[in-house]
């Protein structure tokens, strides 16, 4: 599977279809993202510009390598055994998996007629109506709230917060499955105001979200920005620390979330 870096790019649209798609790699027994154990497909491409990105060698659609799905469920079927023993399956994460639609949705099909649990990391960002149809073979949502506050939400992403409401709105009203995740950021996204917003919004959305995790921010994936050549604006704050993550938790279950 080579990896495609010439600068004739051909349209998007041609990147991926139903039978093939772009990928930045695989982790073949993830425990973070989702239930059990994962077997965590990273998709190539995002339109966020997150300023804690871990994965920011994912941003470009034309690189990764690209794949198709009887490759990756080959991949997949290696390790179904470890998967369903601790009640685990397959999560699509990226980058941001809702660019490759069609690709998403195939890969989640396959892996509904092996029996196999499909969780859809994402920022619920691109296309709605493209994006509607993988909801059918997903069994978990894990949307990516960055913030509430809208100036805060476009300083951290360079994007509108409406897609992503309107994405969790919908979420809500399918009853499907959700896990909200919210990264706490000093100085960022920690603002009383900005996290209490999103803890009333995210509280509106009723049984649907199974829980909030509060992610504690990290600079693991600083080296990346500086290899690229990016500008790593975050690289004197600091984690978060303990009283500020019970903090963030508390106001969370005030409106009686489960949070972790």
């Amino acid at each position: 599977m080579a990896i495609h870096l010439s600068t004739h790019h051909p349209p998007l649209s041609e990147l991926h279809t139903a039978d093939r798609g772009r990928i930045h790699s695989i982790e073949t027994c993830g425990t973070v993202d989702g239930p059990g154990i994962r077997f965590v497909i990273f998709t190539q491409g995002c339109l966020l510009r997150c300023l804690y990105c871990h994965n920011p060698d994912t941003r470009d659609p034309f690189q990764g390598r690209e794949v198709t799905v009887d490759q990756v469920m080959q991949e997949i079927q290696k390790y179904q055994s470890y998967m369903q023993a601790s009640g685990g399956g397959v999560t699509i994460s990226g980058g941001e998996p809702l660019l490759q639609p069609e690709f998403v949705r195939e890969i989640c099909r396959r892996c509904h007629e092996l029996g196999i649990h499909t969780a859809l990391d994402t920022s619920g960002f691109p296309d709605f109506e493209r994006s509607k149809p993988v909801l059918d073979y997903v069994d978990l949502v894990l949307l990516d709230i960055k913030s509430y506050d809208p100036q805060t939400y476009h300083r951290v992403t360079s994007v509108s917060i409406e897609p992503t409401l309107h994405f969790a709105r919908y979420l809500s009203d399918i009853h499907k499955p959700t896990w909200i995740r919210f990264v706490l950021v000093p100085g960022l996204t920690d603002d009383p105001v900005n996290v209490e917003g999103l803890a009333q919004f995210v509280a509106t959305l009723g049984d649907c979200v199974e829980k909030v995790e509060v992610l504690p921010f990290h600079k693991m994936g600083e080296y990346k920005w500086q290899e690229l050549g990016y500008d790593y604006q975050l690289k004197d704050t600091p984690p978060p620390s303990p009283q500020l993550i019970q903090q963030v938790m508390e106001t969370f279950r005030r409106y009686g979330l489960r949070v972790e």
